[in-house]
């Protein structure tokens, strides 16, 4: 995985002008992020930590009956008292780009035959560009981000956690039956979170290392990633 950064060109100072035409940049963006790597549908951080994200629909509060909402705080109450770790609420907005429903509803109002159905078309094309007009529709995502700690990086001293952000991801792995013991501990822990969401009324989908990869890109790269596409894991992997 390798996400790009615009914003990255301000930390890297090249000497002269010259070598900034002729010479390649040799570090990593990767040297700049918190994330190690991404494999077997958790996200493996630099101080050793892990973290699943779980995608969690949402619904409109305030149409429920006053016995459902009662219902609904009662089972979020409880689903917080039970957390016995730390859990990350996280509310991602963006931009919804319609521009391909757009030219959709055009192409289907040439296309048809029906003046009927035709003229039904136009206006509710003339609908969606005016509510466009009036404003961006945006679109909002919500994601549960569980972690495992199995260490304490407070026991640490300041030089060995200034030294393990110097550290090019490529170094930082770790041995396949840790990594095994500790992802089976986070999923343990996602499902049971993804049970307790369940039981206020939301749907869940925990994200696969594909899905990280691209939430991930989408977050780091949201003026390029509409236009540019991620390539599957596994044609990367050759499998």
């Amino acid at each position: 995985m390798k996400i790009e950064n615009s914003e990255i060109e301000n930390l890297i100072i090249m000497p002269t002008k010259n070598k900034l035409a002729s010479g390649k940049i040799s570090t990593s963006t990767q040297k700049y992020l918190d994330i190690a790597e991404v494999r077997d549908n958790v996200i493996v951080m630099k101080d050793g930590t892990m973290r699943s994200i779980i995608l969690v629909s949402s619904f409109n509060f305030a149409l429920k009956s006053e016995d459902e909402q009662n219902a609904i705080v009662s089972a979020y109450v409880s689903f917080l008292n039970n957390l016995e770790y730390p859990l990350q609420i996280v509310i991602q907005s963006r931009e919804f780009k319609i521009d391909s429903y757009l030219e959709m509803l055009e192409k289907k109002q040439r296309e048809q035959t029906n003046e009927l159905l035709r003229v039904q078309t136009a206006e509710y094309l003339s609908y969606i560009k005016e509510l466009i007009s009036l404003g961006k529709i945006m679109n909002k995502r919500f994601y549960a981000v569980v972690t495992y700690n199995p260490l304490s990086n407070k026991q640490k001293s300041f030089f060995s956690r200034l030294l393990e952000t110097l550290k090019p991801a490529t170094l930082i792995r770790l041995k396949e039956e840790k990594f095994a013991r500790r992802r089976e501990a986070l999923v343990a822990r996602t499902e049971e979170i993804a049970g307790g969401l369940l039981s206020i009324g939301l749907q869940t989908a925990i994200l696969d290392t594909q899905s990280i990869i691209e939430l991930m890109y989408n977050t780091y790269n949201p003026d390029t990633s509409p236009n540019e596409k991620l390539v599957e894991v596994e044609k990367l992997m050759g499998h």
